[in-house]
């Protein structure tokens, strides 16, 4: 399949380098989407070749750099596309296992929580973990997805299942809308697990939203908006 690989960046001029020298490894198409980063990411990625970029001025937010990865390789012919983080807790070589089960469904989502025993790894952030595993289990109960991870970035998805989605959500809660939506087109998803890293587990999020609680009802209140309309058809997990 003719795929893209995406990967969101906001001040990540530290690692991005590395970890694009290490997918290029795969031979595919690279596009970075910088979204308005202040450390000298842009200026690493001038230096870089053979990638393409996407430049948000300002910090526009996460779910926006997904939603431009996803019209971006919707609008040149992609048949899939693979979204990873580039700050190193993503593995470039796990690039192939996405690559070799996304012909077989709409969506494959890394999960760092499918494998038990990660759950109780000390590096994990605790309010991160907490809040994950509350936010999957409502989406669970709302969708049946049967989902363990329902953040990870980690995700390959055929473009021609994409073009069934209307995201609008720009900020950290894009995935739930995803997720929702995924369920409602009837989707087929597969989880696979990926390997668990925290590399900056002081790492912050930004405005209110570095509140746990004001964080959490954030995400409730996505969930409950997507899900207000009667479903369609339901998606499909496989595990």
């Amino acid at each position: 399949m003719n795929t893209l690989i995406a990967l969101p960046a906001y001040n990540e001029r530290k690692d991005i380098g590395f970890i694009i020298s290490q997918i290029k490894s795969y031979d595919l198409d690279i596009l970075v989407i910088d979204d308005g980063s202040t450390d000298g990411t842009q200026e690493q990625l001038s230096n870089i070749e053979n990638i393409n970029t996407i430049v948000h001025e300002i910090n526009l937010g996460y779910g926006q750099t997904i939603i431009d990865a996803f019209k971006y390789a919707i609008s040149h012919g992609y048949d899939s596309i693979i979204t990873m983080d580039c700050d190193g807790q993503h593995i470039p070589d796990e690039i192939q296992i996405f690559l070799s089960q996304i012909s077989d469904y709409d969506i494959v989502s890394g999960s760092r929580y499918l494998i038990e025993a990660n759950k109780s790894d000390p590096q994990i952030p605790p309010d991160r973990y907490a809040i994950n595993m509350e936010i999957t289990q409502l989406l669970n109960e709302t969708t049946k997805l049967d989902l363990t991870d329902s953040f990870c970035g980690f995700k390959a998805y055929k473009t021609a299942a994409i073009k069934k989605l209307r995201l609008t959500e720009t900020g950290y809660g894009m995935p739930l809308q995803l997720w929702i939506q995924a369920w409602k087109s009837g989707l087929s998803i597969k989880e696979i697990p990926v390997k668990l890293i925290y590399n900056n587990a002081e790492k912050r999020f930004s405005g209110d939203l570095d509140n746990p609680t004001i964080r959490i009802n954030y995400y409730k209140e996505i969930i409950k908006r997507e899900s207000s309309e009667n479903s369609r058809n339901q998606a499909t997990i496989y595990i």
